[in-house]
């Protein structure tokens, strides 16, 4: 096992970079996905909370959504909030004093893990000529980096959105090494509405004039068009509720939308709001990971190449703990229901109680603490 500071080898676009000590990386070697891409060297980036027992079996996988990275929780070297500090910590539902806890960067983002922004072999980025990466891909590297670090057998795989998907495909391809599985708002396949969704934000990075194929980095990166694919992303994970109240119809500020200056009109409240996520994002994010983790997320179908969903559900042994945000209009409850019909015994899709859509799986999964405790033996 191979360890070695954060970013140290990354090109001139640092992308996602983290505090140094905060990440650790390991090379799990050279790699063929599934439609045939190949790497020479596959480095994952990972954070972890508690201490891996001699059994190797008191471990638990926290798998991000589509721009989430490693940081679920603070550590010691990166103390600030993570993005799911409600599940992880003292006296939460995972608690580092009894589990280990890893949270790996999923390979084709730009977190840590190896991906578009990385360098090849002789040290230029790889660009578009980086492998089209499948849910199923990351899990099985995932896996290397499992039986590097001692890890027997997962007591957990949780994660929500992308990161659910990963947590089920976990639980149908590894099922022996997987004693619960945690799936928050996603199915058991992305859906036709899901893929078109996902295609309108590929194609507004890649109609940035700046894009140049994906050969952008020596140059400016397509930052419009990422900023613009956040715009189309951020409207499915929230809802029309939320922005009315929020914002209805208000200028934002003195920006009043009907006075003209320079031939460009004033703005609406919630424009600001997309325009201020969209920058958020274009400031932390590499165009082509924000692509190539779309299309693995696309590419989610636990059933593809196992008979279907009911057939590949049926494998798997994990205990499961399913749940769904009752105001998702990206990832319905039903797809959440779904799972849990098709999945081996009775079981139920719990809810999350939220206003604002996708997003209360990242706002208020505390909501479930007993309900997880209790299901999953945390």
């Amino acid at each position: 096992m191979t360890l070695q500071a954060p970013c140290a080898a990354a090109p001139a676009n640092d992308f996602g970079h983290r505090p140094t000590g905060a990440l650790q990386i390991v090379d799990v070697g050279a790699y063929t996905f599934e439609t045939g891409g190949f790497l020479p060297q596959v480095e994952i980036a990972f954070e972890t909370w508690g201490t891996l027992n001699e059994a190797g079996d008191n471990a638990i996988l926290v798998a991000h959504a589509l721009t989430g990275d490693t940081h679920v929780a603070a550590t010691e070297a990166d103390p600030g909030s993570g993005w799911w500090d409600s599940l992880l910590g003292a006296g939460r539902p995972i608690d580092p004093e009894r589990w280990f806890v890893i949270a790996p960067a999923m390979v084709g983002g730009c977190y840590g893990s190896t991906g578009p922004a990385s360098p090849d072999p002789e040290g230029e980025p790889w660009g578009s000529r980086f492998p089209f990466v499948t849910i199923r891909d990351s899990v099985h590297l995932e896996a290397r980096l499992a039986d590097q670090l001692g890890i027997s057998k997962f007591h957990t795989v949780i994660g929500g959105s992308m990161g659910g998907a990963r947590a089920l495909e976990w639980a149908a391809t590894y099922p022996e090494r997987v004693g619960g599985v945690a799936v928050f708002a996603c199915g058991a396949a992305a859906t036709a509405e899901q893929i078109a969704f996902g295609q309108a934000q590929i194609k507004a990075i890649e109609n940035d004039p700046h894009f140049d194929g994906g050969d952008y980095y020596d140059g400016q990166p397509p930052e419009a068009g990422l900023g613009l694919a956040r715009r189309i992303a951020h409207i499915t994970y929230r809802t029309e509720t939320e922005m009315s109240v929020r914002f209805g119809r208000e200028a934002q500020g003195e920006e009043d939308p009907f006075g003209w200056s320079a031939r460009r009109r004033g703005r609406y409240q919630v424009e600001s709001y997309l325009d201020h996520q969209a920058a958020k994002l274009s400031s932390r994010f590499d165009p082509n990971a924000y692509i190539v983790l779309t299309e693995a997320l696309m590419s989610h179908d636990v059933g593809r190449g196992r008979g279907g969903a009911e057939q590949a559900l049926q494998r798997v042994s994990a205990v499961p703990f399913l749940a769904a945000v009752d105001s998702d209009r990206l990832y319905f409850p039903e797809q959440s229901r779904e799972i849990a019909e098709l999945l081996p015994g009775e079981h139920e899709a719990h809810m999350i109680s939220s206003p604002i859509g996708h997003d209360g799986f990242l706002t208020s999964p505390d909501q479930l603490a007993d309900q997880m405790r209790s299901t999953l033996g945390l």
